[in-house]
């Protein structure tokens, strides 16, 4: 076991704050737009640490490097005069891409759903049972009204479906902290790519073993019961998805004291941007419990420029056309890589003849996320979010046109985030 302290001082390791929001900013162009709207919220009397976040495969795609987000980060704050904390995150790293980030990054998603259901080796999983007893029997959790019963069996089959991922967890960990040193990144760590969601006790199990693997997270992405598709709402049971909330909160609570986990640990939703059907029940469940929380809103901003551009007008609604003609011409490539995280109805798509002859105000209703406007379409939405790749193609084109229609990008990407985002979360 380890210790975890809990001050935060130049000597001490990095903590991050109750409540954080993962903040993409794929052409490095919006990070004062988005830290306005934390300002917004600190002025209201509730703090948003604000965590930048941009993925390996991002950083392909558009051909930059971690430094231009670190970079455009750094400026923001000084503009505005930020003095809170904020992080730069590693968003979805492995042991291959690590170290494209290690230098610029204080945040590392550390993503190992590649090993999830690999098989453990077979005495690891057995030492992990012999070292847990309290994981076998009945388990009361604390917020949890009905206790679990656990064979040990059960617990052998969870270590041995999650046990390697974690350990590879600690593998990246380590490597991390070669080079930083220990305590000066948060560490999260990514389990949301299963097939179902986590179970209480197994949620535990897998909490243990990060414990005994000296990883130290401060955020854990657990697997939610339905579909969290990029940049439109929740799909599923909201009724379920409350229950299941609340209950890995209570299951955090009690693995912070039983396993010495870092007290800030709190639950990070991935693809949380728009899931605006689920935002009242974090909200009742954080002042239920008292807890935090990390949503990632990184793709939302992306298309806030989009929308931007075609309310200006003029040639920000002539590339806003030509986006949404290219991403329907090369649809199925660019699908590709987010397959899991979308379900676009091609039949309820446009063709881009009708679309070219939209005005800004058809063309903004439709990609918009207001579902109270009969103009909007989820369809259109899903498929402008993959499509930043053609806005990449077109280079200091769309570059240029984001500095010609700052106000109206800036307006759009700080009101999406505050007012639908940060207000029904936070305030």
């Amino acid at each position: 076991m380890w210790d975890f302290p809990s001050t935060l001082m130049s000597s001490q390791p990095l903590v991050i704050g109750k409540f954080s929001l993962g903040m993409g900013d794929r052409f490095a162009h919006e990070a004062e737009a988005q830290l306005a709207a934390c300002i917004a919220a600190q002025k209201l009397g509730v703090e948003i640490v604000p965590v930048w976040n941009k993925s390996n495969r991002e950083h392909n795609i558009i051909g930059s490097e971690p430094t231009s987000t670190r970079a455009a980060a750094d400026a923001a704050v000084k503009a505005l005069g930020w003095t809170a904390p904020y992080f730069l995150d590693a968003d979805h790293i492995g042991l291959k891409t690590v170290d494209r980030f290690v230098g610029v990054s204080d945040f590392f998603t550390i993503d190992v759903a590649d090993f999830i259901a690999q098989p453990a080796d077979p005495a690891a999983v057995k030492g992990f049972v012999d070292r847990h007893p309290e994981l076998v029997g009945t388990i009361t959790l604390a917020g949890i009204d009905r206790p679990f019963t656990t064979t040990r069996a059960d617990v052998e089959r969870t270590a041995a479906k999650f046990l390697l991922a974690v350990q590879e967890a600690g593998k990246v960990y380590r490597h991390i902290v070669s080079v930083k040193g220990v305590g000066r990144f948060v560490p999260e760590i990514s389990m949301d790519e299963t097939d179902n969601p986590q179970t209480p006790p197994e949620l535990l199990i897998i909490l243990a073993a990060i414990a005994d693997e000296g990883v130290p997270i401060q955020t854990i992405a657990p697997k939610f019961t339905g579909r969290f598709n990029k940049g439109v709402d929740y799909v599923g049971d909201v009724a379920q998805f409350e229950r299941e909330f609340n209950d890995d909160l209570c299951v955090i609570a009690h693995a912070v004291k039983q396993y010495g986990l870092p007290a800030n640990l709190k639950l990070s939703v991935h693809s949380g941007s728009d899931k605006f059907s689920i935002y009242p029940a974090i909200r009742r469940a954080l002042a239920k419990h008292g807890a935090g929380v990390h949503v990632k809103t990184a793709g939302t901003n992306w298309l806030e420029e989009c929308i931007g551009l075609a309310e200006a007008g003029g040639e920000g609604l002539v590339i806003a056309k030509e986006i949404y003609a290219e991403a329907h011409a090369h649809m199925d490539e660019l699908c590709l890589p987010y397959a899991t995280v979308i379900d676009i109805d091609r039949s309820k798509l446009p063709s881009v003849t009708e679309v070219n002859g939209w005005t800004s105000v058809q063309y903004v209703g439709a990609l918009r996320h207001d579902q109270k406007n009969p103009l909007y379409n989820a369809n259109i939405r899903q498929l402008i979010h993959v499509g930043f790749k053609v806005a990449a193609k077109m280079g200091p084109r769309y570059l240029n046109a984001l500095k010609t229609y700052r106000a109206d990008c800036a307006r759009n990407v700080t009101g999406n985030l505050f007012d639908r985002h940060i207000k029904p979360l936070f305030l």
